[in-house]
């Protein structure tokens, strides 16, 4: 007897339905999976035959094959056991479901017969809604995530006893009401109001949150670089709904959810150590996973002691950096993940970490100067968008009891900003003023005479690169909506320029 029932795998962000056939025949006994599957598939045919004994159904004495269709698609992971399993039971005569092209599931199946849950459930789910399935059955670890896409019903079954039972009408399965995802309050605990000076810093930091763009902080060690980065975090609006599904579903295929955390509330702050892998920043590896970089989508990665990181990483960054998007290319495929994020990096001047400092002398060599900045190469630095020194705080701006505007304060400015980009670009795949193309750029960055006549003079004394000349426009850009401005002025773009100069490399 042929059942059929249906699943689905993961591509990169996109899911595909797949077709579970089996197939119970006379003949010698045996199991076989055929599709494209790799070892975990394989390996589940002893998992699907002791949950099914263990049921209380004797599992087939016949030849049973099952067939993952369309058969030219890599299949992976534990997924499938569930409706492999199902379509045993119901090639075997022992369930009946009432128009299985309508019912999709997906679950790991535990020798007892309880159902694990597994990874990319949001992509399932929003896929079956795309191909009209009614009914999507899934693990408890994952109805939560799976429920966030509307217009399917969502059913928990923990056992594959439970799931007899359900379509036997013994015990129905439990469904999972629709909840659009709601944001998680911003935390307090880094707070602008909390930081000692660093003004000009705070400043630029409010513009980065404002139009997505990225930074770069340096200076000697202890001055604040890292709570700076952090305290980012306090300024930024909360996500919308479509950026917490978008962040949930790659958290979801790297199988960072869990039941504390069933799907992403607040925006992500990722913090690689320096030792990380070109696959673990910017995505990849044998099996292609979202990196840091990805992880990070709609929120801040973070890189500290910037120079420390292996040259072949921090220069594979230089294209997401740029288009906001990672493609992942292999000999099978090539995948794509989002990347919209914003970038700060951290670092000392020297290896020692005082050049430049007017209170301590440098003991660093030109050679181990050279060296250590030959990691950071230009094409890198040309895609950031500020850099800000980080000076030392004197004993009297520690010790003040003087109350600096509060973190709360900023965000509004944030946001009344970003909701003028959101008006601007609305109807287009722009999001803020960082994923402006340059060939919109004179159309929303346009400049007077007198703009003119300054950038001139600033290409010519900064030896400004075209790339370079954009992202001024766009930081102007920002710092005008911050400013409740249709028009750019000098005066916005003179503040974007002071914030172009990085420090140089001359002992």
């Amino acid at each position: 007897m042929l059942a059929k029932i249906y699943s689905a795998c993961i591509q990169g962000l996109i899911s595909h339905p797949v077709e579970v056939q089996v197939d119970v025949s006379p003949g010698f006994p045996s199991f076989t999976i055929v599709g494209l599957p790799d070892t975990a598939i394989q390996e589940s045919r002893e998992r699907i035959r002791a949950a099914i004994r263990h049921c209380g159904v004797p599992f087939p004495d016949t030849r049973v094959t099952v067939n993952l269709a369309p058969a030219d698609v890599r299949k992976e992971g534990p997924s499938y056991d569930l409706p492999i399993a199902v379509g045993i039971l119901m090639a075997a005569g022992r369930l009946t479901i009432p128009h299985p092209e309508r019912t999709m599931m997906v679950g790991e199946v535990s020798l007892d017969g309880q159902v694990r849950p597994v990874t990319g459930v949001l992509s399932m789910a929003m896929m079956a809604q795309q191909q009209g399935f009614i009914n999507v059955i899934v693990p408890p670890g994952n109805v939560v995530e799976a429920a966030l896409v509307p217009a399917i019903t969502v059913l928990s079954v923990s056992t594959i006893i439970s799931l007899l039972q359900h379509y036997s009408g013994q015990h129905l399965l439990s469904v999972q009401v629709h909840r659009p995802p709601e944001p998680e309050p911003i935390s307090t605990k880094e707070d602008f109001t909390h930081i000692k000076g660093h003004q000009f810093i705070k400043r630029a930091l409010e513009i980065v949150a404002a139009g997505g763009h990225h930074i770069i902080l340096y200076g000697p060690p202890g001055t604040g670089k890292t709570i700076l980065a952090k305290s980012i975090l306090s300024i930024l609006p909360d996500m919308t709904a479509e950026e917490m599904l978008s962040v949930t579903q790659l958290y979801s295929i790297a199988g960072l959810l869990s039941h504390h955390q069933t799907y992403v509330r607040s925006r992500p702050f990722r913090q690689p150590h320096h030792s990380a892998s070109m696959a673990a920043v910017v995505g990849g590896g044998r099996l292609p996973r979202p990196g840091e970089i990805s992880l990070a989508h709609h929120g801040v990665l973070y890189l500290d002691e910037l120079p420390e990181f292996q040259r072949a990483v921090l220069e594979a960054l230089r294209q997401p950096l740029e288009e906001h998007t990672v493609t992942v290319a292999r000999v099978e495929q090539s995948i794509t993940y989002p990347a919209q994020t914003i970038f700060i990096g951290s670092l000392n001047p020297c290896p020692c970490g005082y050049y430049g400092d007017k209170e301590k002398e440098c003991t660093c060599t030109p050679l181990q100067l050279a060296k250590y900045h030959k990691k950071l190469s230009g094409p890198l630095l040309d895609r950031v968008d500020l850099f800000c020194y980080v000076p030392r705080i004197n004993f009297d701006t520690l010790t003040s009891q003087t109350v600096t505007e509060s973190s709360a304060a900023i965000r509004v400015r944030v946001q009344q900003a970003l909701n003028r980009q959101r008006q601007r670009y609305a109807g287009s795949a722009m999001a803020n003023n960082a994923t402006l193309p340059n060939r919109l750029i004179n159309q929303h960055c346009p400049i007077d005479a007198s703009s003119k006549r300054l950038l001139r003079q600033a290409m010519q004394t900064m030896q400004l690169s075209p790339r370079g000349f954009h992202r001024i426009l766009r930081v102007a850009r920002t710092i005008a909506d911050l400013e409740d401005s249709t028009n750019i002025t000098p005066h916005h773009l003179s503040e974007a320029l002071q914030y172009r100069q990085f420090f140089t490399m001359q002992a």
